[in-house]
């Protein structure tokens, strides 16, 4: 789950919760409850009194330290006793992933994968600052481009992906680019080249927000307010996932409610314990 450049960035507010609550909602309603949070030197403290072991939403969560940025990529060299040969999931921490349905079906295919490698497609107007997949006309991946002059499409590969256990000996074996970095694109590359990408495109009522500019940090927290104030639900309620998939009882829910107080997220928590919200 590595860190962006921005110091203790997830640590920033998106409207009522803290960014980090995004991406970690993702891995929760995808059923993965064994995380390791990727943190630079010197901010072990600060996010373990945010998140704690991750007990609070039936989760188990573990840190690691990245000491130097050397690319997301470098994520799974970091946590590779946390990892131990199985598949796993990356989410980066200023990525927001938000379903209008609420099933987020999406993810069902990443948890099950035991082979290969799973990367979504999402439709931008301007994708030059990602990296660009480029398809045939059957709707096969051909390529992967790093933040392009000319994209071939304007279809970009958001910060959630998901790997079989081949994906430690792969990131072992990058070179780093130009900038220094072990470059996830080119991973996924590597993955492409041996016809074991699967790239899976991210229709309407679908929405991702990459919170990696102050101006896309404040877009995100207006959309989250305003998605929450007309449909009068909370996105990405840490404890809400949990109670559903029943970590976590409704005592349990309850002392996170009270913890929240009078807020909007600790309201909609104690609706949830009562049963007013309906899934």
């Amino acid at each position: 789950y590595p860190m962006t450049r921005m110091i203790c960035k997830p640590l920033l507010p998106v409207y009522d919760k803290p960014l980090i609550y995004y991406p970690l909602s993702i891995l929760l309603q995808a059923g993965i409850t064994d995380i390791m949070v990727i943190i630079p030197e010197g901010e072990e403290e600060t996010f373990s009194k945010l998140l704690g072991d991750g007990s609070a939403w039936g989760a188990h969560i573990s840190y690691a330290v990245q000491k130097v940025p050397r690319g997301i990529a470098d994520a799974f060299l970091v946590a590779e006793d946390f990892i131990k040969g199985d598949s796993v999931c990356l989410v980066l921490g200023d990525n927001i992933f938000y379903d209008e349905s609420r099933d987020y079906l999406f993810l069902k295919k990443g948890r099950e994968l035991t082979e290969g490698a799973l990367v979504f497609g999402y439709y931008v107007e301007d994708p030059r600052p990602f990296g660009v997949v480029e398809f045939d006309a059957d709707g096969n991946a051909l390529s992967i481009e790093e933040k392009p002059r000319f994209p071939k499409s304007n279809y970009i590969i958001p910060g959630l992906y998901f790997y079989d256990s081949d994906v430690l000996d792969i990131a072992r074996n990058l070179k780093p680019s130009a900038r220094g970095e072990l470059e996830i694109t080119t991973l996924n590359e590597m993955y492409l080249k041996d016809e074991k990408l699967d790239v899976q495109l991210l229709g309407r009522g679908f929405a991702w927000l990459d919170t990696g500019t102050t101006d896309s940090l404040a877009e995100a927290s207006n959309f989250v307010q305003m998605m929450q104030n007309r449909q009068g639900i909370q996105i990405s309620a840490l404890e809400e996932i949990a109670y559903k998939n029943g970590w976590i009882d409704k005592a349990e829910l309850l002392e996170s409610a009270d913890r929240y107080g009078k807020s909007p997220y600790g309201t909609h928590l104690r609706k949830v314990a009562e049963g007013k919200i309906q899934y």
